[in-house]
């Protein structure tokens, strides 16, 4: 679970971003979702996190009924606002107005009470509507201390941060069946002064994937490896020398071991 922290004057949030629930097919879906699951039962408030630019489906349901029964205040955040044109703005949220009251396709044959859960209308992309939605949920959270200083934005180890900037960039640049497969690996950090040396594996599960990710010339591990480093540098505020390796592991989202080495040990 990654936390992430935000000091407003009003509050600080502590943002708990758990893995996407879905069908597992192997055992790091089971840990994921896992963890996800006993996330909802530790936090004041739930946010769910819906593409808004596409209209509810039954994956939507599948979550919303998950939730149904918790025992804290859930809001849901319409993301990706900016590629709504505004002509079916409202025919989108509809549809999961539809969904949280059990009306049309998402009509259930025992009959549920309908769920009065805020619409949020987002943009992660150009910050439209986050104001407001950090407004409503500081609302909602209860009094006490701040738990991090007020410049903290992560309790997350370096390494960690590190290994999410690479596989985000992964995910940016790849499709289809690698980022599901691909995992990081930060195999040394050396900090030689003015800059930041970091060696890094990234592992798939088959050697198609692996000539995928390096590309023609080594050019796709390239453009991965800058666009990390970059990022590297803003978070670190310094100069980074980033080293990307590529590795196959058959089979690692399957053996138990190979996930506690990664950090997935589904506690």
């Amino acid at each position: 679970r990654l936390r992430a922290i935000l000091t407003t004057p009003a509050a600080q949030l502590v943002l708990l971003d758990t893995p996407g629930i879905h069908k597992p097919h192997h055992l790091l879906g089971e840990r994921l979702v896992k963890t996800a699951r006993s996330t909802i039962g530790d936090v004041d408030v739930v946010l769910l996190l819906v593409d808004g630019s596409q209209a509810a489906g039954r994956g939507d349901g599948y979550i919303v009924e998950l939730l149904r029964h918790c025992r804290v205040p859930v809001h849901v955040a319409l993301n990706k606002h900016d590629l709504v044109d505004p002509a079916e703005a409202e025919a989108l949220a509809t549809s999961y107005r539809a969904l949280l009251e059990g009306r049309g396709d998402f009509a259930s044959p025992t009959p549920q009470p309908p769920l009065d859960w805020p619409l949020h209308p987002v943009s992660a992309l150009t910050g439209e509507g986050t104001d407001g939605l950090v407004a409503a949920l500081s609302a909602q959270l209860p009094e006490g201390p701040h738990l991090y200083p007020p410049d903290a934005v992560s309790d997350q180890p370096e390494q960690l941060l590190m290994a999410e900037l690479i596989r985000e960039q992964v995910l940016s640049h790849t499709r289809e069946e690698v980022p599901h497969s691909v995992a990081v690996s930060i195999d040394r950090v050396v900090d030689d002064g003015p800059r930041t040396a970091v060696l890094a594996t990234v592992l798939v599960e088959r050697a198609s994937q692996k000539g995928i990710l390096i590309g023609k010339g080594g050019r796709m591990l390239r453009t991965i490896g800058a666009g990390a480093r970059l990022q590297m540098e803003k978070v670190f505020s310094g100069p980074v020398y980033l080293e990307l390796f590529v590795k196959v592991v058959p089979g690692w989202r399957r053996s138990a071991a190979r996930l506690a080495e990664l950090g997935y040990r589904g506690d």
